[in-house]
């Protein structure tokens, strides 16, 4: 496929899934073959289709909206086909209707973000025409998508974090090259205003609100070349301080807080893609400032930024980059895997967990690179 205008190669990587079968080398923290690995755990959970969305995406960003629908927007097809259109999912109804309105802009590899106010910070992202700094901002009760401030850069592959005070931390991510630099949202004056530059730069890192307020940047990197390198950011005072690494160099992983403040990370990538995913996980504990090895998962797994949530029994669901999803349980520091499967393993799907406990795994792309119309849903 050929890449559009102006696109990087940090992009094309995120548009083009490998399609030769490739095997990774049994280690630690490398899964290998089907025979590297003992039987998997069950767990006592499931996984079965709902309807399907109304374009096949992948890239999307999926924000559960206070009236306990969720808004998918953006994303892609193929290289070269992206979206500027969003859709509801109806837990009620198991469908899913397009918004009445489109976003200003086609967007993939963006941010979106549930605010306070009940909007959506949608910022970011790649377009046609390439790397965005615009953001827009969805009204649940309108159906509108209006245009707000735009970040001091354009930024694609970054993060973004709510903060207790209901502005919003985006860090990093790429242009033309990774960046360090970081913005601060603020609805009250719709604008982003530059705050602390970032250690070092980085780009499909992850990031975490901790308990303390303060927020956990950790891996990513330049376009493979990925660190083990974590850092703190202080909304008091706009810095970032180091804090300890990470036991291997990741990108294209995932996190999430848990309910006793550690952080898990999960899956992502050596920096060589398909060959290098990983299956191993580790905790970070804010009071210490390190991070611990935990049990392996039972498939390696990359390309999954969106595609983990917590559940409300305080377990995590990992959804992204296999076939089947896993469950990490807090109590024993282990993954034990649902019943049931999607059709193929899905990269830069999302996973979303719905008001009732039940989790809305949508989209992503297979080892063809075809997105997927298709979704599913989680139930315990």
């Amino acid at each position: 496929m050929r890449p559009p205008k102006n696109l990087n190669t940090s992009l094309l990587s995120f548009f083009i899934a490998a399609t030769l079968t490739m095997s990774c080398r049994a280690n630690t923290h490398i899964a290998g073959g089907a025979n590297d690995m003992p039987p998997a755990a069950t767990d006592d959970s499931t996984i079965f289709p709902t309807s399907s969305m109304t374009a096949p995406r992948s890239g999307h960003t999926a924000t559960l909206l206070p009236n306990g629908q969720v808004l998918i927007a953006g994303g892609m097809e193929r290289n070269g086909v992206f979206y500027n259109s969003a859709e509801l999912y109806n837990p009620a109804t198991g469908s899913f209707t397009a918004t009445p309105q489109r976003m200003g802009t086609q967007r993939v590899g963006h941010i979106a973000t549930w605010l306070p106010n009940g909007k959506v910070l949608i910022a970011g992202g790649w377009s046609n025409e390439g790397v965005l700094a615009s953001a827009e901002l969805y009204d649940s009760s309108t159906g509108a998508f209006t245009p707000t401030g735009s970040m001091s850069v354009a930024r694609g592959d970054f993060t973004a974090t709510l903060l207790p005070n209901g502005k919003v931390l985006v860090a990093g991510g790429e242009n033309d090259h990774a960046l360090s630099s970081a913005d601060v949202y603020d609805p009250a004056t719709g604008r982003f205003t530059p705050t602390g530059n970032m250690n070092t730069e980085r780009t499909m890192h992850i990031a975490a609100l901790l308990p303390n307020g303060k927020v956990l940047i950790a891996g990513g990197g330049k376009y493979q070349h990925p660190l083990t390198s974590a850092e703190l950011y202080d909304s008091r005072n706009g810095t970032f301080t180091v804090t300890g690494n990470m036991a291997f160099p990741r990108y294209k992983h995932a996190a999430m807080l848990l309910p006793d403040g550690n952080v898990l990370v999960v899956g992502g990538s050596d920096g060589r893609d398909w060959q290098g995913r990983y299956a191993s996980a580790e905790i970070y504990n804010p009071a210490k400032g390190i991070f611990s090895a935990v049990s392996n998962m039972n498939m390696a797994r990359f390309k999954l930024p969106e595609a983990v949530t917590l559940l409300k029994n305080g377990k995590v669901l990992v959804a992204g980059g296999g076939e089947q999803v896993e469950i990490y349980n807090p109590v024993t520091r282990s993954f034990s895997v649902a019943t049931g499967r999607m059709d193929a393993a899905r990269f830069y799907s999302t996973a979303t967990l719905l008001a009732d406990g039940r989790v809305l795994i949508a989209g992503g792309y297979d080892n063809h690179s075809l997105a997927s119309t298709k979704a599913w849903i989680y139930r315990t």
